[in-house]
């Protein structure tokens, strides 16, 4: 068996199904969150060019670093934007492997860099919708919020364990 018969069944053998990267995210929050994403490489992209238009040398390395946050966010959000790169798909599994965490940190810190580069309009406004993505995945990574008799219930345990301490304080210097 030649070596390309090998890497042929290799490919279409079916994979072992991955953890799943539910976090607790609705579809419609994922989808928000991806959309945000391509939004955010837009507007980078767009906002990154307008940057390079200039002689100031910092204005270009940030237009450049937009660019750049631009086309990191269509890997990993939107694959399907970049079909001419043969590796867009793998980046984009391994991305989706991240903890919401994770990506929340690595867009916030992507969009943050130009901006220190250079602080004009056309940068802040640029990197605003990738630093939102960024703070959509840190919400989802904060997980669901509580409903509110849990919380009363957790609120009436902490007074009662407090009204006991406290008596039991009292009693003791009697």
């Amino acid at each position: 068996m030649s070596a390309q018969d090998e890497q042929f069944q290799a490919a279409a053998a079916p994979e072992p199904a991955a953890p799943s990267a539910d976090d607790g995210m609705t579809w419609w929050y994922r989808w928000l969150c991806r959309i945000a994403g391509v939004i955010g490489g837009m507007s980078c992209a767009i906002a990154g060019l307008w940057n390079c238009v200039t002689i100031n040398p910092l204005n270009i390395a940030a237009g450049v670093w937009m660019m750049l946050n631009a086309f990191v966010l269509f890997l990993c959000e939107a694959p399907f934007c970049c079909q001419f790169i043969e590796f867009a798909n793998a980046v984009s599994a391994r991305a989706d492997k991240l903890r919401a965490w994770q990506k929340a940190a690595f867009y916030c810190g992507m969009a943050v860099f130009p901006v220190m580069l250079s602080l004009t309009l056309t940068t802040l406004f640029g990197n605003a919708i990738a630093f939102a993505t960024g703070v959509l995945y840190g919400l989802s990574a904060l997980g669901k919020k509580g409903d509110a008799i849990s919380y009363a219930r957790i609120h009436q345990q902490q007074k009662q364990m407090d009204e006991e301490k406290l008596t039991g304080t009292l009693e003791g210097q009697a």
